[in-house]
């Protein structure tokens, strides 16, 4: 019995095989199984469609077919000649193909046994014979049968390098047969036995780990050297693949044994400490134990700390909640448990340090002062918590670092600007994996003291989602009633804050929280003066830069009306950040004048200040140059500081209809309704026909239409705005206002009028008008601040008609 015969035995025993399953392809290796030319195939021939295989020339496979077609045409086939036409689909899930979704290039076959199944399914044992090309498919009932041509290959023509790279493939061939733990190692022997060139090409292609369409590609190329070129480049493919599998399997064994082997020497090592008396375990937790008695801490917290070593000695160093435990008791010993840093009681040298640092914010230096004073009085006392709110840029956090260098305190900042998570506050419980202690109580472990200056930065940029709100949790930290027993979920014992000085820092009060806003001192911050930016600038921004540049104080100096013209035509803000990034540029330009060694004038001149940061960005005559009819000026307030706004208002034939635009908010368009009502029930006064106002559209907009805006005071502005329209006459030039207007004609006051006098100072307006309840606020400002600005209190809207445009009538 040959190895062919033996091969179909064990095939028929196994009556599972079918077309969907893994097998190994079987080689002929009968004398007479060479393949030949296609002389005998017949022209006509039934078809068999093969869904997950290609067959090669030479090659012997079990096919199980269960199609009705496919059982016809091989029943026919075996009573007739034998032979059958054998396609690969394209689409494994066709279930019954026609001509299109056959491949054209297949393989005769010889069938050599048909076999019965218990399912009525037949099993036919199929060697491949020659290729072939189907040129049309003759019909299709009761089964598949084509019109074929053979298809020869074309033999190598350099014998030599064909004989050389089949011995390769060979050789080849045996080391992934070592190297593949599914393929028996009596392939090897057969491999060895093939003699035909044809077949061991086929048998090779057979069993490559490729998917049907590349295996087909195989089956049409022509050219036998090609084809064994491009099953070598295959096979050294999966040989990379399978040498790599091989080692990251060696890698992960060799790792898994270095841990066994680990554990085994280490188990070891502590018998024979223990047997030394050198646990080393046992010497962290003494080192703990002393460092717990040098601490001053409560008999509550001692004894929390007791029941802790307690449980750590029980725990087996091996287990991860050894490592847990040792990190909560280190937490414990490194946060400053009633120790705190001496304040300095020096209020004269408290107050020189506070005015080195900063110029102005005298309320806020005012308030530290006081509260040092009770403290040097009484000698105890719970620390203020402060909240600073002002546009950016005024020097609202590095304030808490000023003042912390006065009371030499330590100094910590926390930002909470897009914080979403309570336990950033709180801190996790210990059971959860990672967990940590809350950054309020990090960052006092980070001072080593606990009584800081602490400060909570961006406060109104605190978030809120699913995983819950971390102002909530801020509102124990921050009431002084409640802060000297803060509870930490990490911690699980209470923590005293009461000594901290709590400074916190805001754009808006709109987005706190109200319970939260009614624990804090609010101290409102305003926006600076051109003088105010001109003498920081002098003090602090110029000597900065120009240590930052690497420059001494002989190689630039900017002069006052330097400093004035960048701060009015190159910035426009009420903090002083873009005024520093301007004298950053000009001190970049002279340093790289030193650099190079080039000349330059060292006293910066304002002619040169367009070469060094371009032209000017902010037009001084825009809001001061007289306007044509319904246009007028007015006072806003923003996050950023105050600001100056158009109003304007057109006129044109329709039907009375009101349009505002401008992304403008509900309390604005009121606002313009409430002006518009107010002019069409004074139109005699005003001297406008009632009867224009059916006959007339008017359309309100409000510049910068990006840019969302809302609130009342803009009242007054559009009343005027729009009485100028119907008046035909210009708002008087150098005019700005802002007011909250009612039906009943009175004028009501609005807030920020300090950072909206200071917005129309650096803009070049000279008048404002403003509302009588509002005089308090102005009398605050500075009157250096007022120098230039004449004010116009009103009480009623027909003053503010008679001052803008001098048309009302009493």
């Amino acid at each position: 019995m040959n190895l062919l015969n033996f091969m179909f035995e064990d095939l028929i025993m196994d009556s599972s095989a079918v077309e969907e399953t893994e097998f190994m392809p079987i080689i002929s290796v009968d004398e007479d199984d060479e393949p030949h030319g296609g002389e005998d195939m017949p022209e006509l021939i039934p078809v068999l469609a093969l869904k997950n295989t290609v067959l090669y020339p030479g090659i012997v496979i079990p096919i199980t077919v269960g199609r009705e077609k496919s059982m016809k045409a091989v029943r026919k086939a075996h009573d007739t000649n034998k032979q059958i036409a054998v396609l690969a689909q394209k689409d494994v899930e066709t279930e019954d193909p026609e001509v299109e979704d056959l491949y054209t290039v297949g393989t005769l076959a010889r069938i050599l046994k048909v076999l019965k199944m218990p399912d009525g399914s037949i099993t036919a044992i199929l060697q491949g014979r020659s290729r072939f090309n189907m040129l049309a498919m003759d019909s299709v009932e009761p089964h598949m049968v084509a019109r074929v041509e053979p298809r020869n290959y074309i033999q190598p023509k350099g014998k030599l390098e064909f004989d050389a790279i089949l011995a390769s493939i060979r050789d080849l061939s045996e080391k992934i047969i070592k190297l593949s733990p599914n393929i028996p190692s009596e392939a090897v022997v057969m491999i060895r036995n093939i003699k035909s060139d044809i077949h061991l090409l086929g048998f090779i292609s057979s069993n490559l780990n490729i998917d049907i369409v590349r295996k087909q590609e195989l089956l049409e190329i022509e050219d036998l050297e090609s084809l064994a070129h491009e099953v070598f480049k295959l096979m050294h493919n999966e040989m990379q693949m399978l040498e790599l599998k091989n080692q990251i399997d060696s890698k992960v064994r060799v790792d898994i044994e270095k841990q066994q082997r680990d554990y085994f020497l280490s188990q070891q090592l502590k018998t024979i400490q223990e047997e030394l008396g050198q646990n080393p375990q046992e010497s962290d937790i003494r080192n703990l134990v002393e460092r717990g008695k040098k601490k001053k801490w409560s008999k509550t917290v001692q004894d929390a700390f007791d029941r802790e070593i307690t449980k750590v000695r029980r725990i087996n160093p091996q287990v991860s909640e050894y490592s847990l435990q040792l990190n909560y008791l280190e937490l414990m010993l490194d946060l400053p448990w009633e120790h705190y840093t001496k304040d300095n009681f020096d209020l004269k040298n408290v107050q020189k340090v506070l005015d080195e640092d900063h110029h102005g914010l005298e309320e806020v230096k005012e308030r530290i002062l006081e509260h040092l004073a009770v403290l040097k009085l009484k000698g105890d006392m719970k620390a203020p918590i402060i909240c600073l709110v002002g546009p950016p840029g005024v020097g609202k956090t590095s304030l808490g670092k000023s003042i912390a260098r006065a009371l030499k305190r330590k100094f910590i900042r926390m930002s909470l600007g897009g914080l979403h998570d309570e336990s950033e506050i709180r801190g996790h419980r210990k059971t959860y994996i990672g967990a940590m202690p809350g950054r309020i109580i990090q960052s006092v472990k980070k001072a080593g003291a606990s009584n800081p200056v602490f400060i909570l930065d961006e406060i109104d940029k605190v978030g809120k989602d699913f995983r819950g709100d971390p102002s909530s949790a801020l509102l124990e930290v921050l009431d002084p009633e409640q802060n000297s027993t803060f509870y930490d979920n990490y911690l699980e014992l209470e923590y005293d804050l009461s000594k901290v000085m709590f400074i916190a820092t805001a754009n808006s009060l709109n987005t706190i929280q109200p319970a939260l806003l009614d624990r804090m001192e609010i101290i409102n911050i305003s926006g600076y003066s051109t003088e105010e930016k001109i003498e920081i600038a002098k003090k602090h921004l110029v000597p900065r830069q120009r240590k930052e540049h690497g420059l001494k104080p002989t190689d630039v100096k900017l002069k006052d009306d330097v400093l004035r013209e960048m701060a009015e035509s190159y910035t426009r803000e009420s903090g002083v950040r873009s005024l520093e990034r301007r004298i950053a540029s000009v001190m970049r330009s002279v340093a790289k004048s030193v650099a190079m060694e080039e000349k330059y004038a060292k006293t910066i001149l304002k002619s040169q200040l367009p070469d060094i940061l371009g032209p000017e960005r902010h037009d001084q005559t825009l809001y001061t140059e007289q306007h044509t009819s319904g246009v007028a000026v007015g006072l806003a307030w923003t996050r950023v500081g105050g600001d100056i706004l158009f109003i304007e208002s057109s006129l044109s034939p329709g039907k009375g209809k009101l349009t505002l635009t401008g992304n403008l908010g509900d309390v604005m368009k009121e606002s313009a309704t409430t002006a518009l009502s107010f002019i069409k029930a004074h139109a005699e006064s005003l001297g406008i026909d009632a009867a224009t106002f059916e006959s007339t559209d008017i359309h309100i907009h409000v510049p910068e239409g990006a840019i969302p805006k809302d609130g009342p005071s803009a009242g007054v502005t559009m009343l005027t705005s729009i009485a100028s329209a119907f008046n035909h006459k210009p708002v008087k030039a150098h005019l700005a206002m802002s007011g909250e207007i009612t039906l009943r004609g009175k004028v009501l006051p609005v807030g920020g009028i300090k950072e909206k006098v200071l917005a129309a100072k650096r803009a070049g307006i000279t008048q404002i008008i403003l509302s009588k309840a509002n005089k308090r606020h102005v009398d605050q400002i500075k009157p250096e601040y007022l120098k230039g600005v004449e004010f116009m209190f009103v009480d009623k809207m027909e003053e503010v008609l008679q001052q803008a445009l001098g048309i009302w009538s009493f």
